[in-house]
């Protein structure tokens, strides 16, 4: 199996991944689970990934015994994780999310996961390890992290001193920046290796471009002889410059030095870089004060809204508005309801002309009234939204909306702009959310 230029060997890989793209793969997947354990309960942030072990019902067991931590079947099929607890705080969170998503792969009940020692390392291991690295990046920094990350440009050093500062990662870190900054940006993954023809080069293990980087990042290829990130000896050693890239000429680049796969010695290598700075995005959310049931401009408009699964009555916050506005729309989302149509979590009811004005009814809080836990459904709101998404792309139309989700249903808004960002924003929706004034 390959995607792009690596070539993907590892029998546990093959077998989650299947036809997909392991990287993409492995992300979804986590972010999948982040978003469902926060639907039901996972409190954040700081979100805590013993917590999250125990949402999964994973042991979390601390040994003293083992160097890191590792994944271990129980008689009862079931699976603890052992972890050192002589780590510092940050190591013991990261171990911790690294053996979580170790579980996400469907043979993990089959061996023990251990950090292994040199002698043991399996020679394509590092691509399990490189995929468990970016489960734990979406887990201890999931949707709705840092929101105000991205709204600067940030040196190496100034995101060093924030990792400190939560306690988290330097990978997990970066790949949070770089999915936040509107700004032209890659971060780049490298590895030394140790034997063979390559032996001292350092191979691309992945990439994740920012969304307005458009050059394509060979993974699996070999940056230059020399160069920075030979540098970067230890880790947090950091190192900056121009520096060329396969296939890319010569980048602004800053890296550091980050713990090595289990049973190698030199440490990865993290590289940010970066072409025209001052390319940013234009498709980002834009806040104004005013109404959402009375949305701007002359081009075809779909009004978004959050309803629950239970009544076909909008009886409250910005829906009340909508029906005394738009009658016609709640009556005809009545009537999709009564019908025996899907008037379930995930699902969407549309009304309106889409040359002009639609609105969309976008099913994704659970019942009403007083609750513990907030009712927004996150996983369905993103469901919508897709659905959402698809239909303004086919009509030309912006979306306009209040902060959904975040009234009645009682959500994050730090979590659903994220989720509105992903789905509409960042694939060229153009996207209005209002606030009265």
């Amino acid at each position: 199996m390959s995607r792009g230029d690596v070539r993907w060997t590892n029998p546990s890989v093959r077998r989650f991944a299947g036809n997909r793209d392991p990287v993409q793969a492995i992300v979804d997947r986590a972010r999948d689970l982040t978003l469902r354990a926060m639907d039901e309960g996972w409190p954040g942030p700081p979100f805590d990934p013993s917590e999250l072990a125990k949402w999964l019902n994973l042991d979390v067991i601390p040994c003293a015994d083992i160097r890191d931590a590792r994944i271990v079947p129980k008689p009862d099929l079931g699976l603890s994780i052992e972890f050192n607890p002589n780590r510092s705080r940050g190591r013991v969170r990261y171990s911790i999310a690294h053996e979580i998503a170790h579980s996400l792969f469907p043979d993990c009940a089959e061996a023990v996961r251990n950090r292994s020692d040199r002698d043991e390392q399996v020679g394509d291991e590092w691509q399990l390890e490189m995929l468990c690295n970016l489960a734990a990046a979406e887990i201890l920094m999931p949707l709705g992290t840092l929101p105000d990350l991205g709204k600067r440009t940030l040196n190496i050093d100034e995101l060093m001193d924030l990792r400190r500062e939560f306690d988290v990662s330097t990978e997990a870190l970066l790949l949070r920046y770089i999915r936040l900054t509107p700004q032209s940006c890659a971060l780049i993954a490298l590895s030394r290796q140790e034997s063979g023809a390559y032996a001292d080069r350092y191979r691309i293990d992945y990439a994740v471009p920012s969304s307005t980087w458009t050059e394509e990042i060979p993974s699996g290829s070999y940056s230059s002889d020399g160069g920075l990130v030979t540098e970067c000896t230890a880790i947090g050693y950091t190192a900056k410059g121009t520096e060329p890239w396969p296939k890319l000429g010569s980048l602004h680049t800053e890296c550091v030095g980050v713990p090595p796969y289990p049973g190698t010695t030199f440490p990865r290598v993290l590289a940010l870089v970066s072409g025209d700075s001052s390319v940013t995005t234009s498709s980002t959310i834009t806040y104004l004060h005013g109404d959402a049931a009375e949305p701007r401009g002359s081009s075809p408009t779909i009004i978004a809204h959050v309803v629950n699964d239970t009544s076909g009555t909008w009886g409250a916050g910005f829906a009340r508005q909508l029906a005394r506005r738009y009658s016609e729309a709640q009556i005809d989302f009545r009537r999709w309801c009564a019908s025996g149509q899907n008037h379930s979590l995930g699902q969407t009811h549309f009304f309106g002309d889409p040359l002009h004005l639609q609105i969309a009814s976008m099913v994704a809080q659970r019942g009403f009234g007083p609750s513990k836990l907030p009712r927004v459904s996150y996983p369905a709101l993103e469901k919508c939204l897709g659905t959402v998404r698809d239909a303004a792309v086919s009509a030309g139309a912006s979306v306009q909306m209040p902060r959904i989700g975040c009234g009645q249903a009682g959500g994050n808004w730090e979590i659903v702009s994220e989720v509105i960002d992903n789905q509409l924003a960042r694939k060229g929706v153009q996207v209005i959310v209002y606030d009265l004034p």
